[in-house]
């Protein structure tokens, strides 16, 4: 009985066009567009292509996150613009002998959510967004920056990105 009755409730919920996400996304029916100029690259020692991949990385998060639709224009519903402001190696948990045993590769971006069909959720300003991984000092940046990138920086800040501007977090 138990397992009818929830069957019903989704079904009814489901051809009443409600909607419920675990991941508690909250837009509003009225924005249906978004767009993501081409993030900088401002940080001096980072890769050329960094602001572009995490352009495109974002653009793929939010279409394939939300319901909203890629526009090319700045006149969209929602609007990101946004810089890589960061990227540092620091070396951390030293060894006797000050020799290092770990790097820790550090990103930051600055990014300005602009909404324009509800003004009051626009950021007022500005907000940086930071992650980091660690690799092993006896291996060398190039050999693993990609991995570090793709795996574990992009996937934490785009994340945090996402909650701020859809969640309200």
């Amino acid at each position: 009985m138990k397992l009818l009755l929830s069957l019903a409730t989704s079904l009814f919920l489901l051809l009443t066009g409600c909607c419920y996400s675990f991941k508690g996304i909250s837009i509003e029916k009225n924005v249906e567009t978004f767009f993501v100029q081409t993030f900088e690259t401002e940080a001096s020692n980072a890769p050329p292509t960094l602001g572009i991949e995490f352009t495109e990385r974002l653009k793929d998060k939010i279409r394939l996150e939300s319901r909203l639709n890629l526009r090319n224009t700045d006149s969209s519903d929602v609007v990101f613009v946004g810089k890589i402001t960061d990227y540092r190696v620091v070396p951390v948990a030293p060894k006797p002998g000050e020799v290092v045993a770990l790097n820790r590769l550090e990103v930051g971006v600055s990014v300005q959510f602009i909404n324009n069909k509800k003004e009051g959720d626009t950021w007022p300003a500005s907000r940086t967004f930071r992650h980091f991984a660690e690799f092993n000092n006896t291996v060398d940046l190039i050999s693993v920056q990609d991995q570090l990138l793709r795996e574990t920086i992009y996937p934490q800040i785009l994340e945090d990105i996402f909650n701020a501007a859809f969640n309200n977090w």
